[in-house]
């Protein structure tokens, strides 16, 4: 970024993002070092990629913590963003970026909101904004839960709060979504098994109707219109089915063992 300043590197993990990854690798083009981890894609993803970086690696899908994790060692930049490759970067927070990192003497990390477009809106309730995630290290400070869901970037010290915002093009539609809920119940359900979860059924009924009400209505999701109804009735029903798949793991496929 200049003579004098701390260098970044951006990394991102990917496969078969052609439709996001110019938007995400335009938006950071700026930064000293790009790094993309790609998982084994089929379609353009890897030939756009190689217009803005040669920094390209493969690594088996590893899962999202473990694979984040690799990502984050292949950098060499004295500070780190990392991105899913259907984010971008906003003007205003790469404008933060370069000022925070120049004067961030006594700070290990960054955290920044994050602000997501789904079914042709911005989703400012319910919830989901402003989803604050650390995802701006310094080198050697921070590594990625070893976790198959919900991984965090956690830090080894202070952890400072950006303004400007991750802009997130999450679920391309109501189908990509439904199909990203049938991943995340089952890997959900295969933790909450191992874990010692036993409790199944009960959680099923009544925790998945709690998840509506408190979006829609306590986290005020209705005024995010039609797609602030979809979301609140996709994720009560991505909660039954994870427990749905705690009690099938249970009581149909361990019995079948």
């Amino acid at each position: 970024m200049g003579q004098g300043y701390p260098s970044l590197s951006v990394v991102i993990i990917c496969k078969n993002e052609e439709a996001n990854i110019r938007d995400c690798l335009e938006s950071v083009k700026w930064a000293d070092e790009i790094v993309v981890v790609d998982s084994g894609s089929t379609d353009r993803t890897l030939e756009i990629a190689r217009e803005y970086t040669g920094r390209i690696i493969h690594h088996d899908w590893a899962g999202y913590g473990a694979q984040k994790e690799f990502a984050l060692r292949q950098a060499t930049g004295d500070w780190i963003l990392s991105l899913d490759a259907d984010e971008r970067v906003s003007p205003e927070l790469a404008e933060e970026i370069r000022s925070a990192i120049a004067g961030a003497a006594d700070v290990a990390g960054f955290s920044m909101p994050r602000r997501t477009f789904y079914l042709g809106r911005w989703i400012l309730h319910g919830g989901w904004y402003p989803d604050r995630k650390v995802r701006l290290v310094r080198r050697g400070a921070g590594a990625w839960t070893d976790s198959p869901l919900h991984e965090r970037l956690r830090v080894r010290g202070r952890v400072g709060k950006l303004r400007g915002e991750i802009l997130h093009y999450t679920y391309r539609d109501i189908s990509d979504h439904l199909a990203v809920v049938d991943e995340f119940s089952t890997l959900a359900a295969e933790m909450m098994a191992a874990s010692g979860r036993r409790r199944a059924l009960a959680h099923a009924v009544l925790q998945s109707p709690w998840k509506f009400v408190n979006m829609y209505f306590l986290r005020l999701g209705f005024l995010d219109g039609i797609p602030g109804l979809i979301l609140a009735v996709i994720s009560s029903y991505y909660v039954f089915l994870k427990y749905a798949k705690l009690w099938e793991l249970l009581h149909v496929k361990g019995r079948a063992r």
